[in-house]
């Protein structure tokens, strides 16, 4: 039979070739579909789908629709922010950005201030304590954590959602810097968790608000920045020769025609105590006077002649120590922080060749009080521990600058004042070491990286922020040279500071533009003095786009 079969056609041929070419079309098609579903599927874009059930038992498996794939992410990146954060652990997801239907909540009613303050930056709505979780809540929390840094915080961004705990307010303040920092900078927040917490418990600026007045407005827009970068103190030298520059209810009469009110203080002071930082008053003794002496001449020091020396105020007269009291104790209820600067630098009768007879009446008191052996810088010592004592009776921990404190005294300062270390420069200086082998704590104010001085008089330039961030760390206390390591933890922190020698040489606004680097590559060693990990470029760019 096979023999009288038809030939096939042309045509025939060619749809069966067209047949077998839909089937390997079709068949690449499936192909194709499974590859891609088994990346879809895997979550971070590696590793197999699963054996299909027709793989496993033969049989051809029911049709069923194919599944909506789910977005896959690179590991996250870790936030860039001044300072920068300590440890961030990646992970993949989203990230959080801010919209205006999401909330900012508290689990604990004390950080309704940090949460109320968080929400109007962010433009978000404060919900205060709720327990309810809603989708893009920012939420923040106390951890219970007692024996942690109260400065540290966590912050967790996971499932379109921010969570910032810490043991303390001051900790969850500072996560909330972070975020505010990663929204501004326009990226908003990673994927993943934030564990920061600052290397120096002081980190601190310093205005000299005595030579050169500035506005209570001015004043407060320091604040806020210093808040944005997790400063934690505020120091205001109010009273010099020049001026002082604090209403005063117990001596009016030495107060200059330009100050600020005691309510315009209170407003910087509550502000302030809203973003964590303690304001730091100084009034300096028993040099720098010059403005108290000018309404109390009888209280001036003068030498043998009978001429006045220019800012001191006789520390053998107990009438100057009466009225230097009067003052701490009005300001303590002004300034309710924990730290007080009493100055004690530079007192002008230590300068001359010889003190005892230049100052007879200074060394017959050293002598009365002291011993046989004691001289006028035993007489300064036991002012600056007489002052120390008043503010410790209120609750304070004095300072003073290192160079009030002298060598090879009868009278031996109070262990318990911190040494505001600033200069090498005085008479007998004495190496950072030594005040450290002492056991003494200290605070880094190294003229040479940390001053801005108006005018830049003398050998001062004004500092750059370059400069600071590349060769200074809180162990650079003197000069270029580190103190050992040894020693770190009796170096509390640092503060940079303004000295307005020649006030006229900038105004406000001047002044505020050319601190804003050095302020930045400050904070940034005191939080983390460890090599940063962008360049100075970058850095500077860094700002630029956070203002």
């Amino acid at each position: 039979m096979s023999q009288h079969r038809r030939p096939p056609s042309r045509r025939s041929g060619r749809a069966e070739r067209n047949v077998r070419r839909r089937a390997l079309i079709i068949g690449a098609a499936v192909v194709a579909f499974g590859v891609g579903v088994g990346v879809w599927a895997s979550g971070d874009g590696g590793g197999g789908s699963a054996a299909s059930p027709a793989a496993t038992t033969g049989t051809s498996p029911r049709p069923s629709p194919p599944p909506s794939p789910t977005r896959t992410y690179p590991l996250s990146a870790a936030p860039l922010t001044i300072p920068a954060v300590r440890g961030h652990t990646p992970a993949r997801g989203p990230g959080w950005q801010p919209r205006k239907t999401y909330r900012v909540v508290v689990s604990d009613a004390e950080l309704g201030d940090e949460g109320r303050l968080l929400a109007g930056e962010l433009g978000l709505e404060y919900a205060g304590e709720d327990r309810d979780v809603r989708a893009g809540d920012v939420r923040l929390a106390l951890n219970g954590d007692e024996g942690a840094d109260p400065e540290s915080y966590s912050m967790t961004v996971r499932d379109g959602r921010v969570t910032i705990s810490g043991p303390a307010e001051e900790g969850v303040f500072y996560g909330t810097r972070t975020l505010k920092q990663e929204v501004r900078g326009g990226r908003g927040a990673p994927e993943g968790v934030v564990r920061d917490e600052p290397a120096k418990p002081v980190r601190g600026f310093m205005l000299d608000i005595a030579r050169k007045h500035f506005t209570a407005g001015w004043i407060e827009d320091r604040v806020r920045e210093l808040g944005d970068l997790k400063f934690n103190q505020l120091g205001l030298h109010f009273s010099d020769d020049q001026a002082f520059r604090i209403e005063s209810d117990t001596h009016p009469e030495i107060v200059s025609a330009e100050h600020l009110t005691k309510a315009q203080v209170r407003r910087i002071v509550d502000l302030a105590a809203s973003r964590h930082i303690t304001v730091v008053p100084e009034i300096d003794s028993p040099g720098h006077l010059g403005a108290v002496l000018a309404a109390h001449p009888e209280l001036q020091l003068k030498n043998a002649s009978g001429v006045p020396t220019r800012g001191a105020v006789d520390i053998s007269d107990p009438d100057a120590a009466e009225l230097v009291d009067d003052l701490l104790g009005e300001y303590a209820e002004l300034f309710p922080g924990g730290p007080w600067h009493l100055g004690g630098d530079e007192y002008a009768a230590l300068f001359a060749s010889d003190p005892e007879a230049s100052y007879p009446q200074l060394a017959a008191a050293a002598r009365e009080a002291h011993g046989s052996g004691a001289g006028v810088a035993d007489l300064a010592t036991s002012w600056l521990d007489d002052r120390a004592d008043t503010v410790r009776a209120l609750g304070r921990t004095p300072r003073a600058w290192n160079d009030g404190f002298y060598r090879d005294t009868e009278v031996v300062p109070d262990k318990e004042i911190q040494v505001a270390y600033w200069t090498g420069k005085e008479i007998g200086a004495r190496k950072p070491a030594e005040y450290l082998a002492a056991g003494r704590k200290v605070v880094n104010y190294n003229d040479e990286f940390l001053y801005y001085v108006l005018g830049e008089p003398q050998t001062f330039v004004y500092p750059t922020g370059e400069r600071i961030y590349g060769q200074w760390t809180p162990r650079v206390l003197r000069g270029t040279d580190a103190v050992p390591a040894r020693y770190d933890a009796q170096i509390l922190g640092g503060s940079f500071a303004v000295w307005c020698d020649l006030a006229g040489s900038q105004t406000q606004d001047q002044v505020a533009a050319g601190i804003r680097m050095p302020l930045r590559a400050t904070v940034q060693k005191l939080w983390d003095p460890d090599r940063p990990a962008l360049t100075w470029s970058e850095f500077r760019a860094l700002a630029d786009r956070l203002g």
